[in-house]
């Protein structure tokens, strides 16, 4: 069984910065590309970043410049720093990641119960 716990956060004045982590445990053979997502209040979960199993990294463009989006491999987890945070980041943030129990099974998407970030004055 596979779990990921997001944490991080919070409610950040217009401006301010958070870092969110994501921690990916239990039966892991290997862990290919892990992502942040994110869905608004009325709006539809849109993808935020990603970064490859060996370090490639993409961004929505909205978030470019502003946030940067990191690996620990060996902890197996993940983490989106956000600077510059504006109120239209305001939402919950979702971890996923796609990962391999074991060699001979194709990788699965796992979610975690995501994260609400608050950003207001």
């Amino acid at each position: 069984q596979v779990q990921l716990v997001e944490s991080g956060g919070g409610l950040v004045q217009p401006g301010g910065s958070l870092r969110l982590s994501c921690a990916a445990s239990g039966t892991i053979f290997r862990i290919n590309a892990m992502s942040w997502y994110r869905q608004a209040p009325g709006k539809q979960r849109e993808l935020v970043a990603t970064i490859t199993a060996n370090g490639r990294t993409n961004f929505v463009d909205s978030a470019k410049g502003r946030f940067t989006i990191s690996r620990d491999y060996p902890r197996n987890t993940v983490y989106l720093q956000m600077n510059s945070l504006e109120p239209e980041d305001t939402a919950v943030y979702y971890c996923n990641a796609e990962i391999m129990i074991d060699w001979t099974r194709e990788a699965m998407d796992y979610w975690g119960k995501g994260t609400l970030v608050t950003v207001s004055s």
